[in-house]
């Protein structure tokens, strides 16, 4: 059964108590949820990358010159 540290910082004792089955679950919850941000965080951010990849092949499209798309 997974464990968690606890530190009584009065008297400085250190102990390994179990997790009870509800702390279990709510850390499963937990890392759950996390997953889904991250990976939520990681398609917005290749989105951003495509949108501007898109905006910078269409101002090229037009005539503009990397240096001046780069200044925009």
């Amino acid at each position: 059964m997974p464990k968690k540290l606890v530190i009584d910082c009065s008297t400085g004792i250190q102990s390994e108590v179990e997790l009870t089955p509800e702390e279990i679950a709510q850390a499963e919850i937990d890392a759950a949820r996390w997953k889904a941000e991250a990976e939520e965080k990681k398609q917005a951010a290749e989105a951003h990358a495509a949108a501007k990849a898109s905006a910078s092949a269409k101002l090229a499209a037009l005539g503009l010159t990397a240096d001046e798309i780069a200044a925009l």
